[in-house]
């Protein structure tokens, strides 16, 4: 089995998840306004509570947004007798979850926040690049590895083979909810457009592109 190429976080306790749905909460309702002092009130515990647990307010955003990325799951995959199906539910799985989190009310305030800040080079933007996006890549490669070693994919470079998929899964939604369009976000919907993606992205990438193509050239 492979693992993702990154430091594994701890759960949250049931606790301490329910502080972070209280962040999450506040976000929704405050924005950039959030505090200490407000989460502690909300969450009926204390600040020391909270500095314990978290270290600081940029501590309790980190573990806030890799509780959110966390949920973009995708099960990891044997090298040995991988097939073509195998490989294109991992692939739905991961798109659908991924597609299921942004669409959240919740997503939508963190990443509002974290755009509203970006131009101070505030600690979240950076705390949702590498905990959110940069983390979810880390967390698809070995599939894409798996794949290729198994022949199912053919690619020079997995970032841009990532990179590829996640626009495939994105394509405009995600800007279009962060701009306040009510986008349909039924599991239906999400499950279609999650098999799209993972189609499109095994026909780029898959052997019989390679095949297609001039001899000697990669996709």
């Amino acid at each position: 089995m492979l693992a993702p190429d990154q430091p594994v976080v701890p759960a949250p306790t049931d606790r301490q998840r329910a502080v972070l749905e209280v962040v999450l909460e506040l976000l929704v309702e405050e924005g950039d306004r959030l505090t200490m002092t407000a989460v502690a009130r909300r969450a009926s515990c204390s600040k020391e509570t909270l500095y314990k647990w978290f270290g600081d307010r940029d501590g309790l955003l980190t573990a806030t947004v890799q509780w959110q990325a966390a949920q973009v799951r995708v099960a990891p995959l044997a090298g040995n007798g991988l097939d073509l199906a195998a490989l294109s539910e991992r692939l739905e799985e991961y798109a659908a979850n991924w597609l299921t989190v942004i669409s959240s009310d919740t997503s939508i305030a963190l990443n509002r926040v974290a755009i509203g800040q970006a131009a101070a080079v505030s600690a979240l933007g950076t705390i949702v690049l590498e905990h959110g996006r940069f983390a979810m890549g880390r967390r698809l490669k070995p599939v894409l590895e798996a794949g290729r070693a198994a022949g199912l994919l053919t690619y020079d470079d997995a970032e841009t083979a990532f990179r590829t998929f996640f626009g495939l899964v994105a394509r405009d939604v995600q800007i279009r909810l962060l701009l306040g369009e009510r986008l349909a976000s039924d599991p239906d919907t999400i499950r279609r457009d999650a098999a799209q993606a993972a189609s499109q992205f095994l026909t780029l990438y898959g052997p019989q592109h390679r095949a297609a193509g001039p001899a000697g050239t990669r996709p």
